[in-house]
């Protein structure tokens, strides 16, 4: 029960990370009429952030030292992103699948990998230890 209520908050907390990234995208991009690729990139990056921060907290409560945890997590998307945006072009541009099932493909490819990647590397050692760090810290406070 513990693993599926951990799937669940990590498939809502990334559905809202999808919807900061296209509400921000669209403000930059069609209101503000920004380049694309520095809209996309804002918007991604803010995506991520939200989605690293909502999940570290509520998902695997993980107490862990979050610029170590970033940069795992950067670390991810600096071979995840390339990866996908060469595969959007070899199957959307050369062979000319329907763009929206490649995005939808790669988005489904994000969710599946980087839950993955959290549970099992970047807050391998650390899951509920915010948790416990809460419980010490009330039993610390409960003598005084």
């Amino acid at each position: 029960m513990k693993n599926f209520l951990m799937v669940l908050k990590f498939t809502l907390f990334s559905i809202s990370a999808g919807i900061v990234q296209a509400g921000l995208f669209t403000l930059l991009n069609e209101v503000l009429h920004w380049w694309y690729w520095l809209s996309y990139l804002i918007a991604l990056v803010a995506s991520v952030v939200w989605n690293f921060t909502f999940n570290r907290k509520f998902t695997f409560k993980s107490s862990t030292n979050v610029p170590i945890a970033m940069l795992k997590v950067l670390a991810y998307y600096a071979v995840f992103t390339p990866l996908t945006v060469l595969l959007e072009y070899w199957l959307a541009d050369r062979l000319g699948w329907n763009e929206y099932l490649v995005t939808g493909m790669n988005m489904a490819l994000n969710f599946v990998t980087e839950f993955l990647y959290q549970r099992y590397f970047v807050f391998k050692d650390s899951i509920g230890s915010a948790e416990e760090k809460d419980k010490t810290e009330d039993s610390n406070t409960d003598g005084e």
